[in-house]
């Protein structure tokens, strides 16, 4: 019982995370479709999904990318990136339900 409800808040929390880059929040519950509309949050092109798919190695290296890119887009630091690494069930609700707001693509607009 308690794993599907930390289940659940971290669904909830993703949807948050998405609807408050203005993205559909009911992308996460489609596979390919959910890593296109977060490389589009993060601004990286599509074909990054190849790379995160079928390369191994530099997949996890794209991948913790990815994860620094989110968290600069929500107007984070190096520090969020790693709890988002080490302790995700505890910061993506932080990012979906706190005050972080989208700055767009890796905090482009705030630039």
């Amino acid at each position: 019982i308690i794993v599907l409800a930390i289940a659940v808040v971290e669904i909830i929390a993703c949807w948050k995370v998405y609807t408050k880059a203005g993205k559909p929040g009911w992308a996460i519950f489609i596979p390919i479709y959910s890593t296109l509309v977060y490389l589009e949050i993060i601004g990286k092109p599509w074909w990054w999904l190849l790379i995160l798919i079928f390369v191994p190695i530099l997949d996890v290296i794209f991948a913790i990318w990815a994860v620094n890119l989110l968290s600069k887009s929500f107007g984070k630091g190096v520090g969020f990136t790693i709890g988002l690494i080490i302790l995700c069930p505890i910061f993506i609700p932080i990012l979906g339900f706190g005050s972080a707001e989208y700055k767009g693509p890796a905090g482009a607009q705030s630039a």
